[in-house]
């Protein structure tokens, strides 16, 4: 089965086909979709088949599942999967919707959902309306992972259309929302509630503190 592509405006997404989005999910789909900087593979966060799809495209191991982070639309859907000191609780409403992935410890509910023993979880709230929009709609967050280049000079894929060719047999669902940009998220470790920048990427986080 090929994927479906289609396009859609980045700033006011069309509804019609966001909810063709939430269905492919809901059934269990992957998708391909733009974020505020890189494009990412996700898919439903309760559907462990399709997670488990995930691991196998980019080559993870599914018991460890790295380099996976839950893509939320506000703070209070964060506040559900992990737990937020005043401080980092503070520092993320300054920052967040924004380019940074915050590594927090997870609440009670993460390794229920995943079926693993995971201390720790990547959290995102990105500034598109594309993003955010779906996980709205869906009610729920989606596990998410960088769409990568099958090349060892360029990393990221930033044309939807590149994105389409290389991966129209792997998953369901690819959004065209514009091009992407090459530099990945700030990741930022606040899992003791301090800051500590593990990989500098887009936005300067220290401009919060």
């Amino acid at each position: 089965m090929i994927a479906t592509l289609f396009k859609t405006h980045p700033d006011n997404p069309e509804m019609r086909k966001i909810s063709q989005v939430v269905e492919c999910l809901r059934s269990g789909g992957v998708i391909i979709y733009p974020t505020d900087t890189v494009y990412g593979l996700g898919c439903d966060i309760h559907n462990q088949k399709a997670v488990e799809k995930i691991c196998q495209i980019k080559k993870i191991n599914p018991k460890k599942r790295k380099n996976l982070s839950f893509i939320c639309n506000d703070l209070s859907h964060i506040a559900e999967y992990a737990r937020i000191g005043n401080a980092t609780f503070k520092l993320m409403k300054k920052a967040l919707p924004g380019p940074y992935t915050f590594i927090l410890e997870t609440s009670s509910r993460v390794p229920k959902i995943l079926n693993i023993s995971k201390k720790n979880v990547g959290i995102r709230i990105p500034d598109n309306n594309i993003a955010r929009l779906i996980v709205k709609e869906l009610g729920n967050p989606i596990i998410t992972s960088s769409v990568l280049a099958e090349d060892e000079v360029v990393k990221y894929l930033t044309d939807p259309e590149d994105i389409y060719e290389q991966y129209k047999h792997k998953v369901d669902l690819v959004i065209d929302g514009g091009n992407g940009s090459n530099v990945g998220s700030t990741i930022i470790d606040c899992s003791d509630d301090n800051v500590t920048v593990l990989r500098q990427g887009a936005g300067d986080i220290m401009q919060f503190i």
